[in-house]
């Protein structure tokens, strides 16, 4: 009977990628050793031995792919803080970034998500340190269009507010719903519905808590301070609306996976496979 252990557990492992099915028939049910995946070559050579395996998932990046993404992510911070809008929103609004992106770097050597994830973490970031320049309320964006386009989209579309904060909550949901499904898929061992349903509700729930904290900070922060990191001028809904979009977000991107396109969004889980003797 094969025994499953996490990668890398003895010399000459032959590393497959099985089902869940698979691995409780081959053991009767009774296994005992963590499954864990976090390795980027064995993720590799697991894809390899199966590649027509349906459980497998993308490879995680390298950690030379990791301190490039990284370090860019640390320049951009850097560069929306020169001459911000607002030098104490600035702050405010980086706190959240600066924690992750720490974090990011701290966990680098134990576990990695893949490039796609990291890269929707990139474009999440850079979309936010926009806002976090400007502050959300008074991003040009508008002004930016007129000036190529000579349109305006607020005309355009009906739209009496700047619209950018609700950009970035999409984006939210949209984006970081890719590092959250890796997230769970690899360490929570989720598959199918259960993961499409932890996976939103991790979205939903995290944004969530971000309006908490927004509201929290505005309370500490007195008016004018208040409106400028709230950014919600004078919407009394603005907090519902921030997180149906990240929810639509996040169901819109695992619509887009469910329907095919595994190559970029991800695909499954991969289980390992030691044989011994």
């Amino acid at each position: 009977m094969a025994s499953f252990s996490a990668i890398g557990a003895s010399q000459g492992n032959e590393v497959v990628g099985v089902t869940w099915h698979q691995l409780k028939t081959a053991t009767g049910g009774n296994f005992s050793c963590p499954v864990r995946l976090n390795r980027a070559q064995a993720e590799r050579k697991a894809m390899n031995n199966n590649p027509a395996s349906q459980t497998s998932f993308a490879p995680s990046a390298t950690p030379r792919q990791v301190a490039g993404l990284l370090a860019s992510a640390t320049l951009m911070v850097l560069a929306s803080g020169v001459a911000p809008h607002d030098r104490a929103d600035w702050w405010l609004e980086n706190v959240l970034p600066l924690a992750l992106l720490l974090t990011l770097a701290a966990t680098s050597r134990y576990w990695r998500f893949s490039r796609h994830a990291y890269l929707a973490i990139m474009v999440m970031l850079a979309i936010h340190e926009l806002g976090a320049h400007f502050t959300y309320a008074k991003v040009p964006y508008d002004a930016w269009l007129r000036a190529l386009t000579d349109h305006s989209l607020n005309t355009w579309m009906g739209w009496q507010r700047n619209q950018f904060d609700r950009l970035v909550h999409l984006s939210y949901g949209l984006l970081f719903v890719l590092p959250i499904r890796e997230l769970l898929q690899r360490q929570a061992l989720l598959r199918g519905g259960w993961l499409a349903l932890c996976t939103v509700s991790f979205v939903l729930a995290t944004s969530a808590l971000y309006e908490l904290l927004e509201w929290i900070g505005g309370q500490y922060l007195g008016d004018d301070r208040a409106q400028a990191f709230l950014a919600t001028q004078q919407d009394p809904w603005d907090a519902q609306k921030d997180m149906a979009l990240a929810l639509l977000g996040a169901l819109f991107t695992l619509l887009i996976q469910w329907f095919g396109l595994r190559k970029l969004w991800g695909r499954k889980v991969v289980f390992v496979e030691d044989r011994h003797g």
